[in-house]
């Protein structure tokens, strides 16, 4: 919602991880320009903290014909380590499994970063690879790129089912 480009400006105006450069957002009506892209995407959506009414983050997938989606997350530093955004891929998750009907849902992190490596292993994500020098987001002083190495995690649904299936066995 436009009411809500201060939340999507707070975290994006200083992007903590370097794949999300591309969405750095320098004021307020970029934010709402962003807000209003956005919107027009239904793999696109908004984590908002229900008590406060804040938008705190923002899950998104893009799909890979036939039935293959690519997912990520960026979350405002202040709500990390919290479960929000556990609970929120959770739910994203079996969003794309269920109505979206994804066979397999892979991730890209850089490897540096940790909080989504073990974000992707506590959902049942398995790691699949390391791509050595595999993307490039930022310049060296040179004007060089610089490139990053990039871990792929995956999961299918048949694995999702089955982790889910075992939590709600565990849970009764």
């Amino acid at each position: 919602m436009p009411q809500d480009a201060g939340d999507l400006l707070a975290y994006l105006a200083c992007p903590r991880s370097n794949c999300f450069l591309d969405e750095k957002l320098s004021s307020l009506e970029a934010a709402k320009q962003s807000i209003a892209q956005r919107s027009q995407d239904p793999l696109q959506l908004a984590l908002v903290l229900k008590e406060e009414q804040t938008v705190i983050g923002h899950v998104f997938a893009r799909k890979e014909s036939p039935d293959t989606y690519s997912v990520g997350w960026c979350l405002n530093a202040r709500y990390e380590g919290k479960g929000y955004a556990f609970e929120a891929a959770c739910a994203y998750l079996s969003f794309l499994f269920f109505s979206q009907n994804a066979r397999r849902v892979y991730a890209y992190v850089q490897e540096g970063n940790t909080r989504s490596q073990k974000l992707c292993e506590k959902l049942g994500f398995r790691r699949e690879g390391l791509f050595k020098e595999f993307i490039s987001f930022t310049t060296s002083p040179d004007g060089s790129p610089v490139y990053e190495n990039t871990l792929q995690y995956a999961i299918l649904k048949k694995e999702w089912e089955k982790i889910h299936n075992m939590e709600i066995a565990q849970a009764e």
